[in-house]
């Protein structure tokens, strides 16, 4: 079944991609209003845009509907959770010790540096 889905999701885009290309730009209607060789087309001048739009539109609708029916075949099965796959961990062996730590002293603070003070600028930097 996921097969035929990919041949018609293939198909429909192939068929969109087609169309597409072959649909003329809305500034070619301005061409053939002032009598431009456009105007003897295979559809005539307004017939091919409805015909290939619409088409173009039923496709689209199937390559929508096919692209939601392949991402339902690619879903894993419903009957496993997401918490079923997650590994626990093994537990801690009770043979550690407790030992109580106690907090290490605080370091001694360093005296300022020896050295001239009417040496150091008085100036706010900017």
């Amino acid at each position: 079944m996921q097969t035929l889905v990919l041949v018609f999701h293939i198909l429909a885009a192939v068929g969109i991609v087609t169309l597409v290309l072959l649909q003329h730009g809305k500034g070619a209607d301005m061409g053939a209003a002032f009598g431009s060789g456009s105007a003897g087309s295979l559809f005539g001048s307004a017939g091919a845009s409805n015909f290939l739009s619409r088409t173009t539109a039923v496709l689209a609708a199937i390559f929508f509907a096919t692209s939601l029916g392949l991402t339902y075949f690619s879903a894993p099965s419903k009957s496993s959770g997401v918490l079923q796959h997650l590994e626990t961990p093994g537990a801690t062996p009770a043979i550690e010790k407790k030992t109580e730590a106690t907090p290490a002293a605080p370091a001694p603070s360093a005296p300022a540096p020896a050295g001239n003070p009417s040496s150091k600028s008085t100036e706010i930097p900017k």
